[in-house]
């Protein structure tokens, strides 16, 4: 509440001064000293026809003390009147010091003299009046009325001679830092209350996550949900306790969300990307299209999601890098969930010569695989020839995978082991491929050996096909 009638009462003195304005003519000076002039006629009015009770009516801007301001620094203070508040004198008695100043080179003589009434008293400068001290001033600083006036003159006297530069800095400095230590002082109740609140807020908020939590593990069963579930519940919380801590500061919310409306298009600008990887995570956790722990392709990067928050969702990679991938992408990006399903289909090709006995060939292959355990019986695996090659018949192996409990890679590598180790077993030959050679020129020792070339590494023999061009 401090600082809101500080600023208060800073915007009725900027209006007061901007109102005013720089007056250069003649007309504009005489409306000027006619303004100044009515309000010490207005104090002494207020205080012939005031009695103790109406003068303790409290004034409508809740302000009982205004700062009479000299140079940038506060002079002294003044009480309100019934008619006229502590802002109004205040500013009033500020502004005919500073055109005062503005007008008057070298020093100033600063008087005190009476009235016609003997309950008011008025101090003048060079012949004019700045301000009327009251038998009120006196009762609220509990002091004879000259002594207050006296006071409050030698005051306003000493402010109007201009200190050197250093003197003014280190004036200036203190004041700034007692007015700070003073708005401190008066801040301490509502910090505590602030405190209390957010103390209480995190407790609460924990206490909501924690049993939204349990709750939803007990309804939904799925991790990701349950995370969605305490985090709107603890965010919800905080939102509440903010909107009271700010109540407790002396910050008005509805007036906070009027000032934010004002500047709404460019905060959604700004933070249009926050926004939207915000609500693409709450979409994301809502629709659940993976889980923590699943084996994903998003966008180019494969590998094991570990986290799914709301700004971001973050997957570890099989070589073990962390990839962040921010949950606009997420959302618009295509999605493979690998592990979705509790099985993985893979399949495995493997070329047997023309001359092997294809229906042999498959039980060899189906027997083999069917003995390892981290091949899933059902679906049982199959054999397909898939292919008519050149020099081989190429099959197809299809086998199911139970991709938690062994990797995809891994099992594929064995199988295929385990493939080519019962074709040997059956003498079923895998030949390579068979190549044909257009030669011309032909040796003689090529024609009479009927083109049967022997490779010396191996000692196997290759049939190549020779014509003469």
């Amino acid at each position: 509440m401090r600082k809101v009638r500080f600023w208060g009462c800073f915007t009725v003195v900027l209006i007061v001064v901007l109102s005013a304005g720089p007056l250069t003519t003649r007309e504009g000076i005489a409306q000027e000293e006619a303004a100044e002039s009515a309000l010490p006629a207005i104090e002494a009015e207020a205080v012939n026809g005031e009695d103790s009770e109406e003068a303790t009516v409290p004034p409508e801007d809740g302000v009982y003390f205004a700062d009479v301001i000299v140079r940038g620094q506060t002079v002294f203070q003044v009480g309100s009147l019934e008619n006229v508040s502590a802002s109004q004198r205040a500013a009033g008695i500020s502004r005919r010091i500073a055109s005062l100043l503005d007008r008057t080179e070298g020093a100033v003589a600063v008087t005190v003299s009476p009235t016609d009434s003997p309950d008011v008293v008025s101090i003048e400068a060079n012949g004019r009046v700045l301000m009327t001290v009251t038998e009120q001033d006196a009762q609220d600083l509990r002091l004879p009325l000259e002594t207050v006036a006296e006071d409050w003159s030698s005051k306003l006297e000493q402010s109007f001679d201009k200190p050197p530069v250093a003197i003014d800095v280190v004036q200036r400095l203190n004041g700034t830092v007692r007015q700070l230590g003073a708005d401190a002082i008066n801040s301490i109740p509502a910090l505590i209350g602030v405190l209390i609140v957010v103390l209480f807020t995190w407790l609460v908020a924990k206490g909501v996550r924690f049993s939204s939590f349990q709750w939803a593990q007990r309804t939904e069963g799925d991790r990701s949900t349950e995370i969605l579930i305490g985090r709107l519940g603890y965010g919800a919380v905080w939102v509440a306790g903010s909107v009271v801590a700010l109540g407790v500061w002396g910050i008005d919310f509805a007036t906070m969300l009027g000032a934010l409306g004002l500047t709404s298009v460019a905060i959604g600008f700004s933070l249009k990307d926050v926004l939207s990887n915000y609500i693409s995570g709450v979409i994301l956790l809502a629709a659940r299209p993976f889980h923590i722990g699943d084996q994903v392709v998003i966008d180019g990067y494969e590998g094991t999601i570990t986290q799914v928050q709301l700004r971001s969702t973050t997957i570890k990679t099989y070589d073990g890098r962390m990839i962040y991938i921010p949950n606009q992408e997420v959302f618009s990006a295509s999605i493979t969930n690998n592990t979705a399903a509790k099985y993985l289909r893979s399949s495995v090709f493997v070329g047997i010569d023309y001359e092997a006995n294809i229906v042999e060939a498959r039980e060899v292959i189906v027997r083999a695989i069917s003995s390892l355990d981290k091949v899933q019986p059902d679906p049982i695996p199959e054999v397909l020839v898939s292919e008519l090659a050149a020099s081989t018949v190429n099959l197809e192996v299809r086998f199911w995978v139970d991709s938690h409990r062994a990797g995809f890679l891994e099992t594929t590598s064995i199988v295929a082991q385990r493939v080519k180790e019962a074709l040997q077993e059956y003498d079923i030959e895998m030949p390579t491929e068979i190549y044909t050679l257009l030669l011309k020129d032909v040796p003689d020792e090529l024609k009479q050996n009927g083109g049967m070339v022997i490779n010396p590494n191996d000692g196997k023999s290759q049939t190549a096909t020779i014509s003469e061009g």
